[in-house]
């Protein structure tokens, strides 16, 4: 009853995998997911709103107010060179019934500055809706 030393039956590669790292990785993984599970599913019930995106028709007495690169402001085609000019014309569409909206195009190279004239103009003439008309994405 010796030792064996300098043989090399001993050195032979085990090919077995040690699964206990893996278990003890998955019983982690279960006691979290137990955990954090009831907290992911204990919402308040809150109905959400659903997202209709259609195309709004533009009505007849809708003011289409667009600014260009050099700050100037035109009222559908009519160009408008007084501030004061644009807000009595504002207040006048203002007295309507029903309320025209006000649509803001601004060319990509206007200051926001212009633009930002135009909505305090629109906002002293008392109308409730302003809106902005972009180019929508391209769908891919």
């Amino acid at each position: 009853m010796g030792m064996n030393i300098g043989s090399n039956d001993d050195d032979s590669v085990i090919s077995a995998i040690n699964t206990t790292p893996l278990v003890d990785v998955m019983l982690v993984l279960l006691i979290i997911f137990l955990i954090t599970v009831p907290v992911v599913v204990q919402t308040a019930k809150v109905n959400l709103p659903e997202e209709v995106n259609q195309a709004r028709a533009t009505k007849p007495e809708d003011i289409n107010l667009a600014v260009d690169a050099q700050g100037r402001v035109f009222w559908n085609e009519l160009y408008i060179r007084e501030e004061l000019d644009l807000l009595d014309r504002l207040k006048t569409a203002s007295q309507k019934t029903p309320q025209p909206e006000v649509h803001v195009r601004g060319d990509q190279e206007t200051s926001y500055e212009h633009i930002a004239k135009v909505i305090l103009n629109v906002q002293r003439a008392g109308i409730a809706k302003v809106g902005f008309i972009t180019i929508p994405p391209a769908r891919n």
